[in-house]
């Protein structure tokens, strides 16, 4: 089926691009041209800014359109306008969302679709809701051809690993056997999905008409603490059992606030999530272990040089040595 992608050269669309070309599709991506991505030869590729209605039409129009993917809709105005340019023009339109669409924390386990979203748990969260709303509303009054996918903590070759306090020298740190900061006791829990998990989701949603007017999570099936997490990812580089220091989370909100976003809007939460419609009619399944995730995602970063050293980033042994000093000093005012 011809494809045009919105986006196609991000982590989780890079995957998209070279699986559905694998698949026979005939791909287009249309971006702006500012990242560089390793493509198949037959991709072809426009130049523009999905925010300008005519660029985003003059796509349209340069191929025979099937199917869009739009991997870079974050602006309900957007959606809307991606809306009236393709509404009659295509088969299909697949938007990639997030489970950030769920207030959190979660009122039931597993999360399911249809879970409640009010109050949103970020502005960004609240954005995705509000461009799916008006995909239902468009399928709803007028057939557009919608489907919704919302991944996860989705990572891979291109990207990073997540943890605590956003560290890049978070690797190196593992590999030398320097202390881990983990917030809360570490068992809250997590589970990270690699890209092309996610990617093939997309990709089998492409002409699937059980897919259209519906909404997928293509989260991990296989969920782990955070301390298993950072054991795991340290077993899977070979490197020593990692030494955790447990942070209550509002004590790193307080001490650190701009390296602990991620922890505000999601790391502290336990989530689990129904996947069972997106292994229904998607054939969604989580092939790529989270050991060998990590060698893949490492070495790309090895290669790419974007591996900070683990004394690059003084500050974390800071938060360190001061949880250390602030316990001490609370056991010795009680003996």
């Amino acid at each position: 089926m011809d494809t045009l992608i919105i986006g196609g050269t991000g982590l989780i669309s890079t995957g998209i691009t070279r699986q559905a070309v694998a698949a026979g599709h005939d791909v287009t991506v249309f971006t702006r041209g500012e990242t560089e991505a390793d493509l198949p030869a037959s991709v072809d590729r426009i130049t523009g800014d999905r925010t300008d209605r005519e660029a985003l039409e003059r796509a349209r129009d340069a191929i025979s359109l099937g199917c869009v993917i739009d991997m870079v809709g974050f602006d309900p105005a957007d959606v809307e306008t991606a809306i009236d340019v393709f509404a009659g023009h295509v088969d299909q339109y697949i938007f990639c969302s997030t489970v950030d669409v769920y207030h959190r924390p979660v009122a039931t386990m597993p999360v399911r679709e249809r879970a409640a979203r009010e109050p949103p748990v970020s502005e960004y969260g609240a954005d995705k809701a509000a461009c799916e709303d008006l995909l239902f509303e468009a399928y709803r009054a007028d057939g557009f051809p919608a489907t919704i996918i919302r991944p996860w903590d989705t990572y891979g070759e291109g990207g990073s690993l997540n943890n605590t306090l956003s560290s890049g020298a978070y690797v190196d740190r593992l590999r030398e056997g320097k202390p881990i900061v983990v917030h809360g006791d570490g068992t809250s829990v997590w589970a990270p999905c690699h890209r092309d998990d996610v990617a093939a989701a997309f990709v089998a949603a492409i002409g699937n008409h059980e897919a259209i007017g519906e909404a997928y999570h293509t989260t991990a099936t296989e969920a782990m603490t955070w301390n298993q997490y950072h054991r795991r990812a340290a077993a899977a580089l070979d490197a020593p059992d990692p030494e955790l220091v447990h942070v209550p989370t509002d004590a790193l909100r307080e001490a650190v606030p701009d390296r602990t976003t991620a922890l505000l809007d999601h790391f502290q939460f336990s989530t689990v999530f129904d996947t069972s419609k997106a292994r229904r009619d998607l054939d969604f399944r989580q092939t790529v272990s989270w050991e060998e995730g990590v060698q893949r995602t490492v070495d790309r970063l090895a290669a790419d040089g974007a591996l900070d050293d683990w004394d690059s980033d003084p500050e974390y042994d800071a938060v360190v040595s001061a949880w250390r000093d602030a316990t001490e000093s609370f056991a010795a005012e009680l003996r």
